[in-house]
């Protein structure tokens, strides 16, 4: 599903996105398109589209051919999922310990939305870190 969605081809096009975009949370996912895991993350990414068009926009970035991002924000997982509003990165407590970035693949489409619904009500609050409406701290053992 990864063809479906825009990819941002540069550092700068990555920039550019943030910064563009003033009144929606912008999703990225940083990773690779060939890789299973990001292909069932695109899956969910692509099914939610339509819903978050309002208030979201997805975007999917390389890592390798953009690797610009990969150490400042720690992408060392195959498939990153962060979120940014209003040139912000916005921060999820997902009761994983690691609270900037969803870095596995999600398999169901509404929770992905709830999250996303959260992100965007927490950010337009002001606040950089919200609470996911879920705890995914005994589902995914890390």
């Amino acid at each position: 599903m990864s063809y479906f969605l825009p990819h941002l081809p540069s550092g700068w096009h990555v920039d550019q996105a943030i910064l563009s975009e003033e009144d929606r949370v912008v999703i990225i996912r940083f990773g690779h398109d060939w890789d299973t895991t990001c292909m069932q993350m695109d899956e969910v990414l692509y099914k939610c589209v339509e819903q978050l068009r309002n208030f979201a926009v997805i975007y999917l970035v390389d890592i390798t051919e953009v690797p610009d991002f990969n150490k400042m924000y720690e992408i060392y997982d195959p498939c990153t999922v962060m979120f940014f509003y209003r040139n912000k990165h916005i921060m999820v407590d997902l009761g994983t310990g690691n609270n900037n970035k969803i870095n596995w693949a999600m398999d169901d489409t509404q929770e992905f939305i709830d999250i996303v619904e959260t992100v965007f009500q927490g950010a337009r609050k002001g606040r950089g870190l919200v609470v996911s409406p879920k705890d995914y701290s005994t589902k995914y053992k890390y």
